[in-house]
């Protein structure tokens, strides 16, 4: 007979830290973390939410939560008294929905392609997960029919591709951006420009042209680092992470 399918845990954040290392040389293989561990750490921990009120964002049992924050506390302990790192990945997840979006954001017409960029003073803000704002453009004929900056609403780094989902955005130009952000953008159907800089408008007339280098991977500037059971993994969106595996650098955009 077939065991019963695990329940999805709904999270509210993408982690935007993926990894964490002693100050020093790591004693041991790294220690797993899941995102809903992480999650049940953040709401219970940072949060101080009870365990009823986490069963309920996460849309679990609380004996559930119960049992996810012991192993976490446990994983936790082990690290910082045993020198292991941690690396955040993984789980039976679902990024929580965002199901409104500010006022600011127009209606979007049926027959028109949505671009959103990371917006800074006119440029490519280059961190996907701290943006505050974004560039919008309706695109219909190779023409921008409207472009208008919105901001995120206070909307935290973790909900910022549910945000641009809800607002009907198809593709978004921006700078640096971590693994777990590019995931949940995939998910959304949002087709990514990663690696970009320079002024917005120039990139989005590079990408109407088709001179804008499509990139999907992250381009995060931080550094990651290997683990001794070979267990590589991805940073989230903020560049001032640290660990020691290669990375790739930004790319241009391809519209200077």
């Amino acid at each position: 007979m077939a065991g019963r399918r695990e329940k999805l845990r709904r999270v509210g954040i993408i982690p935007e830290y993926r990894g964490f290392t002693p100050d020093g040389l790591a004693s041991g293989d790294a220690i797993d973390m899941t995102v809903d561990e992480l999650e049940v750490l953040r709401l219970c921990d940072l949060e101080g939410l009870n365990q009823e009120e986490v069963a309920q964002c996460m849309g679990i049992a609380r004996a559930t939560v119960a049992a996810i924050c012991s192993r976490a506390h446990r994983k936790v302990a082990n690290a910082l008294v045993n020198g292991r790192a941690i690396v955040i990945e993984g789980g039976n997840i679902a990024y929580s929905p965002i199901t409104t979006t500010t006022a600011a954001w127009p209606a979007k017409e049926v027959d028109t392609m949505r671009v959103a960029t990371t917006y800074d003073n006119g440029n490519i803000f280059m961190h996907f997960g701290r943006s505050e704002q974004f560039k919008i453009y309706d695109i219909e004929d190779g023409k921008v029919l409207n472009e208008q900056v919105v901001g995120t609403g206070g909307t935290g780094h973790g909900a910022l591709a549910g945000l641009l989902a809800n607002g009907g955005v198809d593709a978004l130009i921006c700078g640096g951006i971590g693994g777990g952000a590019i995931n949940a953008l995939a998910q959304a159907g949002i087709t990514v420009y990663a690696g970009a800089q320079g002024n917005c408008d120039t990139c989005v007339e590079a990408l109407i042209a088709g001179t804008l280098a499509q990139n999907g991977e992250a381009t995060c500037g931080c550094h990651g680092h290997d683990h001794a059971h070979d267990h590589a993994h991805e940073h989230g969106e903020s560049c001032s992470c640290h660990g020691h595996h290669e990375h790739e650098g930004h790319e241009g955009c391809g519209c200077h």
